[in-house]
């Protein structure tokens, strides 16, 4: 079968898959085949095949022999496991009997021992009871012993320690033993505080504390001798130093004054303590003017006491940094002297705001200059005196939500104000700088100039507010004053609309272009970036916006002005093609003339000595130059750069339909044309680009064709002609050049094939080829 099937691939099988007879008659073949010379092989192979059924017999034998035995020795390994678990399980029970005498007869004993341990943790309580007293009653004597050998500073190291053992016991349920240890931190405390203090306040009085004027503050109020001079200041060191040991067992016994939680302010540690001592004249001169029937108490000069208090703290800074820091650094406690001094400070004006907003909170004018002032105080406090951002400030009060909403009330109030007042100023459109070309590039108009500066101030005010949220608020606010001034700015378009290129419509087209400039602008500025992530935070916890325009937020792709410049954009573009359309239609009545031309009948250019512009279309381009002039003047250059491009595109476009397209041409005619438009035309477009011709394709592109010599137009018609032709599959001819390859190398890009077969069929120059 191999000799007659020599190609066919023989597959094995498994004689345990298929028919025992097909299994042997294929074995056959392939040991025997058609080769009828191989009988020879069949003794060998029967004897081969015997020996196999012989161990086949074999292996079958022992196994039969083998399975009783495994089976056998399987069992038996069975009844061994069996007898063993038998045997765990008893002796399971044994124990767990015994286990349960055991526990019986011992239950006595344990109650017993029970009873004796809980009598020895009682024992051993009572013992550290009497130790914790006898270490309170040794510090105790210990500062007793150290205030009678007058050794105060060991006497104030000893109730640090007992401070801090105070600390320690905070968290025991013997509240008589704490109550014991406070009472007695508090007596040692107040004894030590009042030594150290007066005796602090007179070192104090001897530096002449507090420097009450600049010229004070120059010698440090000194006009002793050197050696005194050295020894005050000694002896300022040793008590301040002193001093500081009783911070801890005072911030234990002292609760610090707390404005309402209303306000948020930002958790701060207390103001250390001889720091608290230098304040207190301070205090006591701010209550003292600032407080009750004084004179000098009125609520509306806030600036009375905002001014006071960043004298105070200029006048002392340099005594604090070159006297005070010194001793703070060196006794390793890490606190700024100079912004503790402010901080303590600051906490007055804080008050002093909480108890005086209230007051004036519905009187515009004065709510209003106090919001001035105390802005003023933060920008001088931050920039002057580097008071930190994360301390309270004034800002936290501004941000009370009565007050927060009353100050924004109040701003959107005076700047709507603001905008009446600047739209019906006579000055309102005209350019501050039109005088100077240099600065007068965007040719903006005085109100949108001014309607900047109010955001931008706005923006000052707000920008150090404690919170994101307060600042959106404010954002929101701007975004609605935007929006407010575009709707104006609309009504006045309107109003104007009649005359689109009179100076007040350019106006305010320049007006609209400046503040979406702005805008886009402060969209790059950190700040705004800043709130821009707030506000996607905001709007992801509230659900508020979509998944794609959450996306465009975060990457950045929009801003938080996007809105309003979208609605700014359309407002100007809206304006450009209304002025564009007017242009444009004068230009179309100016082309009347220029439309009838009898193209068919000019001379030649051979038959002139010169060319000259065509007489019917010189109204066309005066009006072109004039309208260009016109708003060349009144508008900035990103704005006229669109008008011009817009407009030369629809007088390219208005010239190939309305006059090429509609004429016939013969070869003066053809000749004229691109006169008019290569020598006239596009000059006009000169001014604002180098190269005009690439504004108005159709007209340069058709100038081409019409003035292309016979021979090139007869032969560029035979290429287009044939090009359609293969279009068709009439005609296959592989040599003939494309269609746009023989247009490319004539210079024309823009007209289609088809657009350039009428303009061949428009020429009427042809020579009589007899077709």
């Amino acid at each position: 079968m191999e000799a007659v099937n020599p190609g066919k691939e023989r597959i094995p099988r498994d004689p345990e898959t298929c028919d025992i007879p097909f299994y042997v008659s294929e074995f056959v073949e392939k040991e025997v085949g058609n080769d009828y010379d191989s009988l020879s092989k069949l003794g060998r192979l029967i004897e081969k095949l015997s020996e196999n059924k012989l161990k086949l017999e074999e292996q079958v034998l022992s196994v039969s022999s083998e399975v009783p035995k495994r089976i056998q020795k399987a069992l038996q390994n069975a009844e061994n496991s069996e007898k063993s678990l038998n045997q765990l399980l008893k002796e399971e029970r044994l124990l767990h009997d015994s286990i349960n005498d055991h526990l019986l007869m011992s239950k006595p004993w344990m109650e017993n021992l029970g009873v004796l341990i809980s009598q020895i943790k009682e024992v051993e309580r009572h013992l550290a009871y009497l130790k914790w007293i006898s270490q309170i009653e040794e510090l105790s004597d210990n500062i007793q012993q150290y205030l009678m050998t007058n050794n105060v500073p060991e006497a104030a190291t000893t109730l640090a320690s007992m401070a801090e053992l105070d600390i320690k016991l905070q968290e025991t349920s013997c509240s008589h033993l704490l109550t014991f240890f406070r009472s007695t931190v508090q007596f040692w405390h107040k004894i030590l505080k009042d030594k150290l203090s007066s005796d602090f306040e007179e070192t104090l009085a001897h530096l002449h504390w507090p420097f009450v004027g600049p010229a004070q503050s120059q010698p440090f109020g000194l006009a002793t001798s050197p050696a005194s001079a050295q020894e005050a200041y000694d002896n300022l060191e040793t008590l301040f130093s002193q001093l500081l040991k009783l911070q801890t067992s005072d911030e234990l016994l002292t609760k610090p004054k707390e404005l309402p939680e209303k306000y948020t302010l930002p958790p701060s540690p207390p103001v250390v303590l001889p720091i608290q001592i230098m304040l207190a004249p301070l205090q006591k001169r701010f209550k003292y003017h600032f407080s009750g029937n004084r004179q000098t108490n009125v609520l509306s000069k806030p600036e009375w006491y905002l001014t006071q208090v960043l004298m105070w703290i200029g006048n002392h800074a340099k005594f604090l940094e070159d006297k005070i820091q010194p001793i703070l650094d060196k006794a390793g406690v890490p606190v700024n002297a100079r912004l503790e001094f402010s901080r303590a400070l600051v906490m007055l004006i804080l008050e002093k705001l909480a108890a005086d907003i209230p007051c004036l909170l519905y009187d515009d004018n004065l709510f209003c200059h106090l919001v001035d002032e105390v802005l003023l105080f933060e920008r001088e406090l931050h920039t002057a005196h580097g008071y930190l951002g994360s301390f309270p400030s004034c800002m936290h009060i501004l941000s009370e939500e009565t007050c927060f909403q009353r100050w924004l009330t109040v701003e959107r109030k005076f700047a709507l104000q603001k905008m009446d007042s600047m739209l019906s100023s006579e000055a309102a459109w005209v350019s501050q700088y039109k005088d100077i070309t240099d600065v007068d590039e965007m040719k903006v108009p005085d109100c949108a100039e001014t309607f900047m500066t109010l955001l931008l101030v706005i923006t000052d005010r707000y920008k150090n507010l404690p919170t994101a949220a307060r600042k959106l608020q404010f954002l929101e606010l701007q975004k609605d004053l935007v929006d407010d001034f575009r709707i104006r700015l609309t009504q006045v378009m309107k109003e104007e609309s009649r005359a689109p290129l009179a100076f007040r419509y350019c106006a305010i087209l320049n007006a609209v272009n400046y503040i979406a400039t702005v805008l886009a602008d402060w969209a790059d500025n950190v700040f705004f970036l800043q709130l821009q992530q707030a506000a996607l935070e905001v709007c992801a916890d509230s659900s508020a916006l979509s998944k794609l325009q959450l996306g465009q937020l975060a990457s950045m792709e929009t801003s938080v002005f996007d809105d309003m410049i979208n609605l700014l954009e359309r407002l100007k573009h809206d304006m450009l093609t209304r002025q564009e359309d007017h242009v444009f239609r004068e230009v179309k009545d100016a082309a009347k003339m220029y439309k009838k031309e009898r193209w068919l009948s000019l001379p030649s250019q051979s038959e002139q000595a010169v060319m000259s512009l065509s007489i019917s279309a010189c109204p066309l381009l005066l009006t072109l130059r004039d309208r260009l002039l016109q708003l060349e003047q009144q508008l900035c250059y990103s704005l006229f750069k669109v008008f011009w491009q817009m407009l030369a595109e629809k007088v390219d476009l208005f010239m190939y339909q309305e006059i090429i397209l509609a004429n016939h041409f013969n070869e003066g005619g053809a000749a004229q044309l691109q006169f008019d438009m290569t020598r006239n035309l596009f000059p006009l477009f000169s001014h604002y680009c180098k190269r005009p011709e690439n504004y108005f394709k159709h007209i340069k592109e058709a100038c081409i064709v019409l003035n292309l010599n016979i021979g090139s137009a007869l032969l560029l018609k035979d290429v287009l002609q044939s090009a359609t032709e293969n279009r068709l599959g009439t005609v296959l001819n592989s040599n003939q050049p494309t269609a746009v390859a023989a247009l490319n190398e004539l210079g024309i890009y823009k007209l289609a094939q088809q657009d350039v077969e009428i303009l061949l069929n428009l020429r009427t120059n042809w020579p009589n080829t007899g077709k």
